[in-house]
């Protein structure tokens, strides 16, 4: 702990006399270099945090959070399956589903497609995809019917809307006496949704479920059970207890595996950007150094007063680290409050700035995310401002060790 005389004189020095204006000048430019660095960490990493949160909503509106199949990628028995989840809280919704791939047709073009058959009136409670539709309903599709639904991004490729007649072509064949020839059935087009990511309304068409299972001769099976959560974040965890709970036979997979790519690229990013935005911090720290050393040159005098007086090597030392700290906790404090106030209030800002100059930076027309979202995480703004704060201090170091190597005679032999 340092004597009231090292926090006394330390805290003096900070204040500019007369003499050294420039001193102090420089020890200012510190300080907001400080602020500034940490304002645009907090703000940056905010924003991201919030993109993040943005597309992990939007992947999980068509996405579940876990899936139940059976080791050779069907079920015969869903409702069975159904039963044995009910006992396991955080489940609050299930749904089965039929999964294939497939080739879309019409005069305007052919597009391959991921074909997914639902229960409709089940689907909401495991994805959000009807309260995105744009054309039709969900409860259009009918068993029997062979309505689809497609993505937006997918019927405008196809030149289809609600009512047009498609063709689906599927991977398995049919053997006649003309030879083996591939299975193509007509659908109509009952709905069109807009989910917000070009990965599923590109790709992505519903129907019903029952024809799904005849389209792909999977008589009473299903591909699997898609589940909601309480907590999508528990979704490992669940997925570990379901493996270990449920009978030999079922494989269980959760949103976490399916985009695992996705997700570490995301949190790649935000350790870079982290990274490189600290530089700004550690430049404006090392300011310090050279604050410091003009100041040790400044004060020679004074340190050789004060080491005749009795002072320590270590009080002396003692004495620069408080200067030094003073302007990295000031520079940190005005960076954290500046950087919260951003984060927290950077939709608001945004938004003005753009009717204000009459600008656009995220073309709706370009970006399916055309706002800056804002999720500020208390752990990231207090790791911030301690990394800030150490890189301050250990850049008071080497400037007061010098300090504190002065020799008193040296020092005041011209004086």
């Amino acid at each position: 702990m340092f004597r009231p005389l090292e926090l006394f004189v330390g805290l003096r020095y900070t204040r500019a006399k007369r003499r050294n204006h420039f001193i102090s000048f420089i020890a200012l430019i510190s300080m907001l270099g400080i602020a500034l660095g940490v304002t645009a960490l907090i703000t940056v990493l905010s924003v991201m945090n919030g993109f993040e949160k943005e597309l992990r909503a939007r992947i999980l509106s068509v996405v579940s959070h876990a899936t139940v199949t059976g080791n050779d990628g069907t079920l015969a028995d869903w409702q069975r399956v159904e039963m044995l989840l009910d006992k396991y809280p955080d489940i609050v919704g299930a749904a089965p589903y039929v999964a294939g791939e497939g080739m879309l047709s019409t005069d305007a073009g052919v597009n391959g497609t991921l074909i997914r058959g639902i229960l409709p009136q089940r689907e909401s409670a495991v994805s959000d995809i009807g309260e995105k539709m744009i054309a039709g309903q969900m409860g259009n599709l009918l068993p029997g019917d062979f309505g689809i639904i497609l993505g937006k991004e997918l019927a405008l490729t196809l030149g289809a809307w609600t009512g047009d007649k498609i063709t689906l072509i599927v991977p398995q064949a049919n053997v006649t006496p003309a030879g083996i020839l591939p299975r193509m059935k007509r659908f109509t087009v009952v709905g069109v949704f807009e989910v917000g990511m070009y990965e599923y309304d590109s790709a992505l068409a519903l129907m019903h479920i029952q024809d799904a299972a005849k389209l792909f001769r999977l008589d009473d099976r299903v591909s699997g059970v898609r589940l909601k959560l309480d907590d999508m974040f528990r979704a490992p965890q669940l997925t570990r207890t379901l493996l270990t709970e449920l009978p030999p036979g079922f494989a269980v997979s959760d949103w976490t595996r399916q985009h695992v790519n996705f997700f570490r690229a995301v949190q790649t990013e935000k350790t870079v950007m982290f990274i490189i935005l600290l530089l700004i911090v550690a430049v404006a720290a090392f300011n310090i150094v050279s604050t410091l050393v003009m100041m040790v040159r400044d004060k020679e005098a004074d340190i050789a007063v004060l080491r005749t007086l009795g002072a320590t090597p270590l009080s002396i030392m003692s004495i620069f680290i408080i200067q030094g700290t003073v302007i990295g906790v000031v520079g940190t404090l005005l960076g954290g409050m500046g950087g919260v106030s951003l984060a927290l209030n950077v939709e608001t800002i945004v938004p003005a700035i753009e009717r204000l100059f009459s600008v656009e930076f995220l073309s709706a027309d370009v970006y399916y995310i055309s706002d800056l979202p804002s999720d500020m995480h208390w752990n990231d703004v207090f790791k911030i401002c301690g990394v800030s704060f150490f890189i301050s201090l250990f850049a008071t170091i080497y400037p007061a060790w010098r300090a504190s190597r002065t020799q008193p005679a040296e020092a005041l032999r011209y004086e």
